[in-house]
């Protein structure tokens, strides 16, 4: 009895010594997210309100609207991002990729009818995706800390920046109807969050914290990006490319 009595012992202390090695480390704080209590609070308002009614809205799109009327859909924000695509690829002094960006806008928007129609890519013009976030990147601007705003997603004070200035410099805040702008903005949400939600499944399966597991992707997504899939490995060390995370909303 004596003998099982002192291994029960030694288990529970070994158990408890866990448990605090554990409730350290949750602890510890992360240098990409020094914001995290507001950040996982702010993914639970997220995770709460898309799921209530975002989430349903976007899959009764895909679940009803034929998949031509949702490619055009996407087509159509698409050619939107090949502008801002060509911008960013000129500040980084990429002119023969922004050529190839701008020549897709002008094909996409006159023969592609407003761009609903991809006829560029149908002609083997390649689609980059670059915006101002990557720029500023590559730039020298330091990424900044992590935040997640609702409805929104994950972003970093340098890509919510670029965000920022992609909103305000978008086309269709130039349009004068208040309606058809809103409207538009409206419908260019649900395209990107229904797209999401193949991505979704990566994150149901693949992750116990999943609000961990979508910051380390997004942040390591990112990295990737501005240094074109070339990290320093004191940067980051594994080099191992990122899983999908779901898009940003705002066109």
């Amino acid at each position: 009895m004596n003998r099982r009595g002192s291994l029960f012992r030694s288990l529970a202390l070994l158990l408890a010594g866990a448990s605090l090695l554990l409730a350290g480390c949750a602890a510890a704080p992360n240098k990409d997210d020094p914001f995290e209590p507001w950040n996982r609070a702010m993914y639970e308002v997220h995770q709460t309100v898309d799921g209530a009614i975002v989430k349903p809205i976007a899959q009764a799109y895909v679940a009803n609207v034929p998949e031509l009327i949702r490619t055009g859909v996407s087509n159509f924000f698409g050619n939107i991002d090949d502008l801002f695509t060509g911008i960013n690829n000129v500040l980084e002094g990429r002119g023969d990729q922004a050529g190839d960006d701008f020549g897709r806008v002008l094909l996409n928007s006159t023969m592609g009818v407003g761009g609903i129609f991809d006829l560029a890519s149908m002609m083997g013009i390649n689609k980059d995706k670059k915006d101002f976030g990557i720029t500023f990147g590559k730039w020298g601007a330091p990424q900044g800390p992590y935040f997640f705003v609702p409805l929104f997603g994950p972003t970093t004070l340098r890509d919510g920046t670029g965000t920022a200035v992609r909103f305000f410099l978008s086309p269709i805040g130039y349009i004068n109807e208040i309606p058809v702008r809103n409207t538009l903005y409206g419908i260019g949400y649900l395209d990107t969050r229904a797209q999401a939600l193949s991505a979704e499944s990566v994150l149901d399966t693949a992750a116990l914290d999943k609000y961990r597991f979508l910051r380390n992707a997004y942040l390591k997504n990112r990295r990737f990006q501005v240094y074109d899939g070339k990290p320093p490995p004191e940067e980051d060390e594994d080099q191992t490319p990122p899983p999908a995370v779901p898009g940003n909303p705002v066109k």
